[in-house]
Parts: C-alpha cells; sequence; structure tokens
C-alpha cells in the first residue's frame, strides 16, 4: 500500500471512530465549517461540481452557482457527518431521519412478490434511506459499491454497510449481476446509485440538455427477471430529517430489441433523476465529470 493509501485510510478511519462520538450539533456544525473551507479552496471537486450545476440551471449567474457550489458542498459533508455516525445511531434515530412520499409503490411491489429494484441518482444521503430500509421497513436488500483504494477503505465501507443490513457485492470481478438476478427472483430488494456509468458500456441517454452514460443494470435486470423497477429521488431540506420520493415504475417495453428496451428504460429513469435533481441541485453530489462532452475533450470544452 502506497503511503497516500494508508493516508487515506487512516484519514476515514479517523472519521468513522471519531465523528460518531460527537454530539449532533457539534458534528453539524464541523461538517458545515469543512464544506466552507474546502468550497473556498475551490479545488478541483468544487469547480467540477459548480460545472454540472451550470448545466442542471442553465443560465444561473456566476454569484448563483457560486451559492449553489457552497450549498452543495455543505449537503456533501452533511452526507459524510450522517454516514460516519450512522452505525452509532439508534434504531429510533434512524426511524426518524427520512421521511418517504409514495412508499406504496415499493411495498406493494415487494407484496406481489416480483422482486423489486430501487434506482437512485446521487442525491443527499442514499445509506441513510437503505438503514431506513433495514430498520423501519425491516426489508434486507443487496446492493453493489465501486472498489475503493485502497482495499482496506473499500473493506471499511463494506463492513460500514453490511453493518447497517444491507447485502453489498463488489461491482468489479462479473458475478454481481447474477447474484442480484437471483436475489430478485427469490422476490427480494436490489438497490443501485444508477447515475453514472462506471463500466464505459452504459447507456446513453439525454440529461439535461445534453448526453450523459448511465449504467444498463437497473433495466436489464428489470427485463430478465421481471422485477419493478422503481427510480428514488432524496433531499434535505431545513431540518434533521431527509426527505424522499418513489417514483412510479419504469415500466418495460411491450416491443423492441433488449439494446432498444434498455435505452428506452434508463432514458425513463434518467428523466426521473432529472426531476428530482432540478427540484434540489445543491443536493446532487456529482464532484466527477458525467457528460461525455466532459468525459471527451474533443466533443466539448471539460
Amino acid at each position: 500500500m502506497s503511503a497516500q493509501d494508508r493516508l487515506t485510510d487512516a484519514l476515514y478511519g479517523l472519521g468513522w471512530s471519531t465523528v460518531k462520538k460527537l454530539p449532533e450539533p457539534v458534528a453539524v456544525r464541523l461538517g458545515q465549517t469543512i464544506a466552507d473551507l474546502a468550497w473556498k479552496q475551490r479545488g478541483k471537486g468544487v469547480q467540477r461540481l459548480e460545472s454540472n450545476y451550470a448545466r442542471v440551471v442553465p443560465g444561473a449567474s456566476p454569484e448563483r452557482l457560486a451559492e449553489l457550489s457552497r450549498a452543495g458542498m455543505r449537503s456533501y459533508l452533511r452526507y459524510w457527518m450522517e454516514s460516519f455516525r450512522l452505525p452509532a445511531w439508534s434504531a429510533e434515530r434512524i426511524k426518524g431521519g427520512f421521511v418517504a412520499k409514495d412508499l406504496h409503490y415499493l411495498t406493494e411491489g415487494l407484496a406481489a412478490g416480483k422482486g423489486v429494484v430501487l434506482a437512485l441518482p446521487h442525491l443527499a444521503n442514499w445509506d441513510l434511506a437503505g438503514a431506513w430500509v433495514t430498520t423501519q421497513l425491516g426489508i434486507p436488500f443487496t446492493t453493489v459499491a465501486e472498489r475503493l483504494k485502497p482495499e482496506t477503505l473499500y473493506d471499511r465501507f463494506v463492513a460500514y454497510r453490511e453493518g447497517l443490513g444491507m447485502e453489498v457485492l463488489p461491482h468489479s470481478g462479473g458475478t454481481a449481476f447474477g447474484t442480484l438476478a437471483r436475489r430478485l427472483r427469490d422476490g427480494g430488494l436490489v438497490c443501485l446509485v444508477a447515475d453514472r456509468d462506471l463500466s464505459a458500456s452504459g447507456v446513453e441517454v439525454g440529461f439535461f440538455g445534453d448526453t450523459a452514460r448511465m449504467p444498463a443494470g437497473p433495466a436489464l435486470l428489470a427485463q430478465q427477471t421481471g422485477a419493478l423497477l422503481l427510480p428514488v429521488t432524496l433531499w434535505y431540506d431545513d431540518s434533521p430529517v431527509m426527505r424522499g420520493r418513489v417514483h412510479p415504475p419504469v415500466e418495460v417495453p411491450e416491443s423492441g430489441t433488449r439494446a432498444e428496451k434498455t435505452s428506452v428504460m434508463t432514458q425513463a429513469l434518467a428523466d426521473a433523476f432529472a426531476t428530482g435533481i432540478a427540484d434540489h441541485p445543491e443536493d446532487w453530489h456529482m464532484l466527477q465529470r458525467l457528460w461525455l462532452a466532459d468525459l471527451d475533450p474533443a466533443k466539448g470544452t471539460s
């Protein structure tokens, strides 16, 4: 392990061991302070966040984009502070930490025994939403995690999420899809963060007026298993409680090839994600390049 990897792992370990012991108001203020410092430094992540917001809020003035990126960094640090503290939260704190609209789409889908795929963008705190599902609803689920470097950091994330009641599969290795399909055929629940393709073999979609690439997995799983595909969006307000909405099901088209059906369904997911992101852009934690024009300088400015 390199010195940089050891430092990264140590810093995350310090966060999990220290932040979760802080009183909640202290943790909130600490997160805001760190966010403001990072925002003022205007590193690559902050600049990319602001550039992404410029697509979400077209015509926004530089002052408006600066306000959004500052709020976005505060939201991002709220995610981290909550995540560091989640293992120490009581069941009652988790149950009271999230309120979901239109939950009936999820509960009715599971009751029908079809299996359900929940697909989310990087909005607010998807880990808290997951902990709420396992704690409040008592429903276990399976998810996929990107392999992080160093490996010890990935192991920390897996242990953390498994401690919240999730089954975590590695994104790489090629076996995740088959395991997810088996869970769905058994009537289970699968939750996937699905607004950024990690394989470079995703589906091109129209997204805020330009082309992006999103993973095909959610649509393919729904087609192959007959599971219900439900988009979910999350957001924060001024309270300690996170909000969310389960969107209506994305239907499998009656005709077309598998690729054509996948394209239509993934576009429908992107449209649902865009609705939630447009309503709460500051809670979209996309500090990386997403649009093809940004990924390939030949297609536009980076």
